[in-house]
């Protein structure tokens, strides 16, 4: 019943929004290379940390990317503001991943108008797994009575996690921005090349690391984003909780289960991911004398590391260290 009342919340807002847009007769959407004057920056709107990053380094000075979910926030809570609202009406392109976490999103594409020219969505940039549920895991609460349910197998939304994945988003996104301000075409693809060359860097220094490693296992006590990543480098796990769960409080079955694989299988470090309350993963290793560390997921980060300039492949790099200790 909440998430029904915020649905008709952002569309009705949207609505008014863009009838106001309407009044002074331009429709959002209608933006093109063509109509982008030279001296105007390109107006992009991202909804998580990986497409800001993504973009940013990509556009450079050419344009100005925002990110709706302010740093240090949760964005499996977020709710866009009116202000969200209008700049996403306003931009040339929005930026969405298309799961659980920014499913809001849907709702003001449809009260926008929004052409598929001005919209980018991550997970049409990959191929796509769904979610899993292995042995342990805490299982996900039932919907609230009345809610919508979804039909057809749940799509894991953390597309970003392995490299090799955040090197076809960027190839397709800078598709996409090319076309929107083709003035700059050839600055976007030298730097979506530069960009790429990084990432392609960092996804060979994760299979060095895997490749010798001691183990090929890793326990997260925490939400489990990582499924295309432990895909991707031939990685096996056990988590607490799905990706995109809400609530993560710790159930003593879950606990006891992880503890158990933890002493049997004799795993030094246990995962938690950044913005955590580390409740699970703290009490797993005061049980087994496992190390705690983080592994970042990179849907959010610190308002220190965002002001700092932080990126996505700053903390990838951060992730082969502590796999490194991790794996051996």
């Amino acid at each position: 019943m909440k998430m029904k009342k915020i649905s008709l919340f952002i569309a009705t807002l949207a609505a008014c929004l863009i009838g106001g847009v309407a009044l002074t007769g331009c429709t959002p959407g209608e933006k093109s290379a063509a109509s982008l004057p030279p001296e105007k920056k390109l107006q992009i709107v991202c909804t998580n940390f990986p497409s800001y990053d993504f973009a940013r380094h990509i556009v450079k000075d050419h344009g100005e990317v925002t990110m709706l979910v302010k740093p240090g926030t949760d964005v499996h809570s977020f709710s866009p503001s009116p202000k969200d609202l209008k700049a996403v009406a306003d931009s040339d392109l929005l930026i969405y991943t298309g799961g659980d976490s920014d499913e809001w999103v849907g709702k003001i594409l449809d009260a926008t108008g929004k052409k598929p020219g001005s919209v980018f969505r991550m997970m049409d940039a990959v191929k796509l797994s769904e979610e899993e549920h292995p042995e342990g895991m805490q299982p996900e609460e039932e919907a609230e009575e009345g809610a919508e349910k979804e039909e057809g197998p749940e799509l894991d939304e953390h597309v970003w996690t392995a490299p090799a994945n955040a090197i076809e988003i960027v190839k397709k996104l800078n598709d996409s921005i090319s076309k929107l301000d083709g003035a700059h075409a050839e600055e976007y693809q030298k730097n979506a090349e530069a960009y790429m060359k990084e990432l392609t860097d960092l996804d060979q220094s994760f299979r060095d690391v895997i490749d010798h490693a001691a183990r090929k296992e890793i326990i997260v006590g925490d939400r489990f984003p990582f499924l295309y990543f432990v895909k991707e480098y031939g990685l096996t796990y056990d988590a607490a909780f799905p990706g995109c769960v809400k609530d993560t409080e710790a159930d003593p079955k879950t606990i006891a289960f992880l503890i158990d694989k933890v002493k049997a299988d004799q795993i030094p470090v246990i995962f938690h991911i950044e913005l955590s309350n580390q409740q699970m993963s703290r009490s797993i290793a005061e049980a087994t004398g496992a190390k705690e560390r983080q592994l970042n997921s990179i849907h959010n980060v610190t308002q220190k590391d965002f002001d700092g300039g932080v990126t996505y492949v700053d903390l990838m790099r951060q992730n082969v260290k502590t796999l490194k200790e991790a794996l051996n």
